[in-house]
């Protein structure tokens, strides 16, 4: 039994519970690198092993597609959509169901991610300016984000992760996974308005938001590109890296756009935390632990390569390690199980709708809150929760009537 990878493991995997590491300045990407870094220094895989346990095309095809939705932020895209919508001439509950909509389409094609945190401020501000309560609005644009980045295999990294790694078609998961997600988003629509019925009046202050202005071409050379890359993911031509690398430097070659303003709005964070993960994850593989406590598993009659099980267990270890980490930990399943089409759909949905549950179950939920927080909005944890739980378990039941 090889305890220090254990010991490693357990490490790792607590921190992505805690969302760090208790008594150190480690949040979940420094616990990741720091195990990984254990590995290395004690010898249980080289430097060489470690580099090539790290699936470069998932790394690629993410730093890409954050590149892309970058230029769309610089170039006052999210802020011209999110300020024209908060302005529309309609009631609030069809001001809802338009920011569901926006949201869950813009999530189906950029990150989820930088959507929310390009949308919520300037959402909340537009809400208040119209003496609406801010929060159903911004509750509904963080889940409105998770459900509609579940429809593709570009909408959120997990979804990325599984496409690359086991070889998805991108237009067979769209027709698998687009009818869940619409009307994951009717239901997620429903949900909220039912919940703030007749609790739309607000009396605070409008806050002060600095968003970058609308530039037409910046935004329209960001668009067409993006255009284009979907129609080769969808028709082929090129690997989907290649073409997203491709996409992202064609962006990158700007007079008047520099490229360090857009590089620092790339998610390092997330591209070392995948790093961390894929080393740790094929150290504990190699020792043959996941082996042993699978066939312990199976033993006791709960093997977890059932589709109806590995759809449970995403859920429910997406809540507790968050998603990333519960797909890094489940993609050996999904793999062993003989339908992969099916078993990477269930896996990429059951993994980003059980997001909405809690507010750590995301990034978006958590980039939504702190924004609002930001500008004096309070949501709880449970003020979320009211929400997260019914859309979650209706968005979950929809998608398994459908795919499972």
């Amino acid at each position: 039994m090889d305890w220090l990878t254990i010991a490693v493991f357990v490490f790792v995997y607590a921190g992505m519970v805690l969302g760090g590491a208790p008594g150190l300045a480690l949040d979940r990407t420094g616990v990741a690198l720091t195990g990984a870094i254990a590995l290395l220094a004690a010898g249980r895989l080289g430097p060489h092993e470690a580099w090539a346990a790290v699936d470069v095309s998932t790394i690629a095809l993410l730093f890409a597609l954050m590149i892309v939705s970058a230029q769309l932020r610089l170039g006052g895209f999210y802020t011209a959509v999110t300020r024209r919508l908060a302005a529309a001439r309609v009631g609030p509950v069809a001001l809802l169901g338009l920011v569901v909509a926006v949201a869950g389409g813009l999530s189906a094609v950029l990150a989820n991610d930088i959507v929310c945190l390009a949308m919520a401020p300037i959402l909340a501000q537009g809400g208040i300016r119209r003496g609406l309560n801010p929060v159903p609005l911004l509750l509904g644009l963080a889940c409105a984000a998770n459900v509609g980045s579940a429809a593709t295999l570009i909408g959120n990294p997990q979804n990325m992760l599984i496409g690359q790694v086991m070889g998805l078609d991108f237009g067979a998961y769209l027709l698998a996974a687009g009818l869940p997600a619409l009307l994951g988003l009717g239901a997620t629509w429903g949900i909220v308005a039912l919940l703030y019925r007749g609790r739309w009046a607000t009396a605070l202050p409008e806050p002060e938001v600095d968003a970058p202005d609308f530039g037409v071409w910046q935004s329209a050379k960001g668009l067409a590109v993006l255009a284009a890359l979907v129609g080769v993911f969808l028709w082929g031509g090129l690997g989907r890296e290649v073409a997203a690398l491709l996409a992202a430097g064609v962006l990158l070659l700007s007079r008047r756009m520099a490229s360090r303003s857009t590089l620092a709005l790339v998610d390092w964070q997330l591209l070392v935390l995948f790093i961390g993960l894929f080393v740790v994850n094929h150290a504990v593989a190699a020792s043959g632990l996941m082996d042993t406590a699978l066939a312990a598993l199976r033993a006791l009659g709960l093997d977890p390569a059932v589709p109806a099980r590995l759809f449970a267990a995403t859920a429910l270890l997406s809540n507790l390690v968050s998603n990333v980490p519960a797909v890094m930990l489940l993609l050996p399943l999904a793999q062993a199980l003989p339908d992969p089409a099916q078993a990477g759909t269930l896996l990429a949905l059951s993994s980003t709708l059980a997001g909405n549950l809690i507010v750590v179950g995301s990034i978006a939920n958590i980039i939504v809150i702190d924004q609002a927080a930001r500008l004096g909005i309070r949501i709880s944890w449970t003020e979320h929760a009211r929400t997260g739980l019914p859309v979650t378990l209706t968005t979950l039941a929809i998608a398994w009537a459908l795919a499972g």
